[in-house]
């Protein structure tokens, strides 16, 4: 995911986006491409306000919708906004994901590519945030996602990649995957 956003380049092969290459293009110029980020660790800006973190992802925007945009991800994450004015510090690591999420969607992305969403969180505050992507994805916006748990990032799925040491396992439909009596026992403990 850091390298289809542009933080690493990669050692071989490409990323390519709508037919172009952008395999080594700054995330800054990414995001204006229209793909998001949520990364899995160091994803808030803790010493500023949750309204300060959304105006920060939206500096990229090149329009004058940015005001809007953040009223609806308050409309949309009711969570963020009752704690609006409160430090990122202050969050859960719930909320904090949920500040995060909503931060990569400033700019209205067509792609988001997600870093492990439920890394770290309580069963039920995991199960909210799969519901967040499951939304977002309804709304025609495509999702990357890696997830260690896998069982529930292939049940939100279309579809799936199993990796295992860094080479593709197992690829197809997600219930396919779920289903296999292979990728079952090796890799979703079943």
């Amino acid at each position: 995911l850091k390298t289809a956003f542009g933080l690493l380049t990669p050692w071989t092969g490409s990323v390519r986006y709508h037919g172009e290459d952008i395999s080594g293009t700054a995330p800054e110029e990414v995001v204006r491409k229209g793909i998001g980020y949520v990364p899995q660790t160091d994803n808030v800006f803790g010493s500023l306000s949750l309204d300060e973190n959304l105006r920060m992802g939206g500096v990229a925007r090149e329009d004058d919708r940015l005001e809007a945009v953040v009223e609806e991800l308050y409309d949309r994450f009711g969570v963020l906004r009752e704690k609006r004015g409160a430090k990122a510090r202050e969050l859960s690591g719930g909320q904090r994901q949920v500040l995060a999420f909503a931060r990569a969607l400033v700019t209205e992305p067509d792609v988001l590519l997600i870093d492990e969403p439920s890394a770290g969180l309580a069963p039920n505050t995991a199960d909210e945030v799969f519901a967040d992507v499951e939304a977002v994805n309804a709304m025609d916006t495509a999702i990357l996602m890696v997830e260690q748990n896998a069982t529930k990032g292939l049940g939100i799925s279309d579809r799936g990649y199993v990796l295992d040491q860094g080479t593709v396992a197992y690829e197809g439909d997600a219930d396919g995957l779920l289903d296999d009596p292979e990728v079952s026992e090796l890799y979703l403990g079943g």
